[in-house]
């Protein structure tokens, strides 16, 4: 479905307009934007365009000249019913923890390879059809995002909660190595699931496929409160969280070696668990998965202190509180301090969370309601508070419970900014004024 056709772009002087479904491509036919994207290369193309409005099933064919990439054209998002939904129940899946009562949208499961690709979502390949693979091998579709896990498919049979696919993994990785697809692999590390020999097991079977089983991300389980009627688990605990990092040395050694890469990386929450210095920023070989966390921490603080270089160091600020979660509070606070900042006037705001349990402390995972129960027991909150955007949801800016920002500002009486999780936009905000 053409969403968004911007005026003098060849797709306007084409005769397109929001709301055609382009059903084929010069002949090829057309399921979704990957289709489009990989038929659509040719400098002069044959749109078949299916037409609301004009009868039914109206084709209208429009030739189109492309002058240069753009062509002025956006396709809509799958709709929810297009998507892959997975069909296991894994043991540590997150939406089997959430409360009851949420807006629909966060109670799907998506699993499905084409939101891997567009937007590194990962999944289990426990459902993908003989077809899907052909198509992820014929169209290049680079790179994927697979949840592992574990190796020994009894193991991963397992964690999955007993799929009706097979569980055995590593042969469709074999396959799609063989024909060239790069992907990155995550392991949600469950302790007393497949930690220890287990987890040794997996990254042995993994390694033979570098270099298109580009990384091996492993990221601690997160458990909430609402876990009723669901398996036994626990967290990681701060010894299993050390024992972990000196085991990543050991495999970073052994696979700079062997792989030329460190292949092995840890979720930040593992560091700082384990309260041990975060690698530099080479050790991450480029942050390749970063928006799952894994280097997330570095990046920042190397960017903070970029920043603050190129702004002299300037240490002016207005009085704000800075929201974030419990676990990296600590952290941003000695940022600030090291920086010179005045703590009573740069506060950073370490908010519990309540909604979800106090397991999750990440800043992404709070909700507006605990956000607003901690500020308002607050004595102080200076002339603004700065909420981080990863928090937020949806183009209209709402948090998972469905609070939005101005919410909070009505309830608190004082202006709520949302900042862009980069040091960046912070140190503006904090400047601001």
């Amino acid at each position: 479905m053409v969403a968004v056709v911007r005026a003098g772009r060849p797709a306007a002087r084409a005769g397109l307009i929001p709301g055609d479904r382009i059903v084929a491509v010069n002949g090829h036919s057309v399921r979704d934007a990957i289709d489009f994207d990989f038929h659509a290369g040719d400098s002069t193309l044959e749109l078949t365009v299916e037409r609301a409005g004009e009868g039914p099933r109206t084709l209208v064919r429009l030739p189109l000249a492309r002058r240069g990439p753009d062509l002025g054209l956006e396709l809509a998002a799958p709709r929810p019913g297009d998507i892959a939904t997975c069909a296991n129940k894994c043991v540590f899946c997150f939406i089997h923890q959430l409360p009851k009562g949420m807006r629909r949208s966060l109670y799907v499961k998506d699993d499905d390879f084409r939101l891997s690709f567009l937007h590194g979502n990962y999944i289990t390949l426990t459902d993908l059809a003989e077809p899907d693979l052909a198509r992820i091998v014929e169209q290049r579709l680079s790179p994927l995002y697979v949840s592992v896990h574990a190796t020994d498919p009894a193991l991963r049979h397992r964690l999955l909660g007993g799929p009706r696919g097979s569980a055995d993994i590593l042969p469709r990785l074999e396959r799609l190595a063989k024909a060239g697809i790069r992907m990155h692999a995550q392991i949600v590390l469950c302790p007393g699931w497949n930690d220890g020999a287990h987890l040794e097991r997996t990254l042995t079977d993994l390694a033979p496929l570098h270099p298109h089983l580009a990384t091996t991300a492993i990221v601690p389980v997160g458990l909430t409160r609402h876990r009723e009627r669901l398996p036994a688990l626990r967290s990681l605990t701060a010894d299993e969280a050390r024992d972990l990092v000196l085991s990543a040395e050991d495999w970073h050694r052994r696979f700079l070696v062997t792989l030329g890469s460190r292949f092995v990386f840890l979720g930040d929450e593992i560091y700082l668990l384990a309260e041990r210095p975060l690698p530099s920023a080479d050790a991450y070989e480029g942050f390749p998965v970063v928006e799952d966390g894994v280097g997330l921490v570095r990046r920042f603080e190397d960017g903070f202190a970029r920043a603050l270089r190129r702004g002299r160091r300037d240490t002016r600020s207005r009085a704000v509180t800075v929201v974030t979660g419990a676990l990296f509070a600590a952290r941003m606070a000695r940022l600030f301090a090291a920086a010179g900042f005045d703590p009573l006037r740069v506060r950073v705001g370490a908010v519990p969370n309540d909604f979800f349990g106090r397991a999750i402390g990440v800043a992404g995972l709070l909700t507006g309601r605990d956000i607003q129960r901690w500020l308002a027991a607050q004595p102080e909150l200076g002339e603004a508070v700065l909420l981080p955007a990863v928090a937020l949801r949806d183009v209209g800016g709402v948090f998972l419970d469905d609070v939005t920002p101005a919410d909070l500002a009505r309830d608190l009486g004082i202006p709520v900014e949302v900042v862009a999780p980069a040091p960046g936009p912070l140190l503006r905000a904090i400047h601001a004024g």
